[in-house]
């Protein structure tokens, strides 16, 4: 982690979740450091991706897989401003829908003869979908951005993510030069590589 500023200049937009979070140097998974404690307010800077660069009270920063932070929610709207509402979660039932109809019918092509299995394998190649009613409660993969999406009919939330945080996406600006080689790690004659 890296220390940016005081904490006189901070203003939460996020907490950790209640499990904690990995947190890395960079938006690289070659570079980890301190997981961050549940429920720690920090500040969301910046995003690249799947990536969210954060910055906590006491002015360190880290990224961390932003799909995971828990948004603080906003005052009361004042003077005229729109009310903000959660996710429609219309579109993931209709993709979930879709995607579900089209391996039916591959299932049902290949269980009565009428495909064989490599027609069903290219029938079904690239589809995902996740859905799980339980009573009001839904939950719903959003293959967009890898992560399941809670609902209770009326708006949706994050739940949790699939996988960890992928290549940002945008590649970072060079670092500036320190006027000095980086540090690079050799491996001395006659030993075995990392």
């Amino acid at each position: 982690m890296t220390s940016t500023t005081g904490p006189a200049e901070f203003h939460p937009t996020h907490v950790v979740p209640r499990e904690g979070l990995s947190a890395w140097e960079e938006a690289d998974l070659s570079r980890p450091t301190a997981a961050l404690d549940p429920f720690l307010p920090v500040r969301l800077l910046s995003r690249r991706g799947e990536w969210g660069q954060i910055l906590c009270a006491n002015g360190w920063s880290a990224w961390v897989d932003a799909r995971l932070l828990v948004s603080v929610p906003e005052p009361p709207p004042t003077g005229g401003r729109p009310t903000s509402r959660a996710e429609d979660p219309l579109p993931l039932l209709a993709h979930g829908a879709e995607a579900l109809e089209r391996y039916r019918q591959a299932a049902a092509d290949l269980a009565s003869g009428r495909t064989d299995a490599e027609a069903f394998r290219r029938a079904t190649r690239g589809l995902r979908a996740g859905i799980v009613v339980d009573g009001e409660s839904v939950w719903l993969y959003e293959e967009a951005t890898g992560r399941w999406m809670y609902g209770d009919g009326t708006g949706l939330v994050p739940y949790a993510v699939g996988e960890g945080p992928g290549v940002p996406a945008e590649p970072e600006p060079p670092e500036p030069s320190v006027g000095h080689e980086p540090t690079r790690i050799v491996t001395p004659p006659g030993s075995a590589g990392p």
